[in-house]
């Protein structure tokens, strides 16, 4: 248990780091007259990956979750590559990627490093929802990973629409006024 609480740990100072380049990001978005979309919902997410961080604690001690090395090394394996896909995301979007829905009016969409598959238009989120699931199942915290996948899938509907909009709205071609 003590080597998962310490994976646990290290997956939520990896969170801390995305919070530093989220607010050096801000800074660089607002300084290019940046558009904010979603702040209801980003509460919410805020919570809700939180607790998948508590969830999987409470639930491998609460429960008395047994460590199963058929599952736990895949999920393991599954977690490192949600990481690596995340800053993956992170280091193609540049001061552009942000834990917040913050657009620069004008600027074209990304499309490179992983955001070049349009078919694909939000790698982030695979990162998340497989994150989401491996994370828990790494110690075989089954209800976290169940539980956060539901409420993770209601709230990336909300959050992808959101973002598509405001994606949308920021790089649309200027309306001409006739003269």
């Amino acid at each position: 248990m003590i080597w998962y609480g310490l994976l646990v740990a290290v997956v939520a100072a990896e969170r801390v780091a995305e919070l530093v380049v989220a607010r050096r990001n801000e800074r660089w978005s607002v300084a290019r007259g940046s558009t904010v979309a979603g702040q209801g919902h980003y509460p919410a997410m805020v919570a809700l990956h939180t607790g998948l961080l508590a969830g999987c604690l409470a639930e491998v001690w609460l429960a008395g979750r047994p460590f199963v090395p058929a599952l736990a090394w895949p999920m393991l394996a599954v977690l490192a590559a949600a990481q690596g896909l995340r800053w993956w995301c992170i280091r193609s979007l540049g001061p552009r990627w942000n834990t917040r829905v913050i657009v620069v009016p004008g600027l074209p969409l990304v499309a490179k490093g992983p955001y070049r598959w349009r078919r694909l238009r939000h790698p982030n989120y695979v990162a998340v929802v497989a994150e989401g699931v491996a994370l828990p199942l790494v110690h075989t915290a089954w209800v976290t990973a169940v539980v956060f996948t539901v409420l993770n899938a209601v709230l990336l509907r909300v959050r992808i629409r959101c973002e598509n909009r405001a994606l949308a709205s920021a790089t649309a071609p200027a309306a001409t006024v006739p003269a």
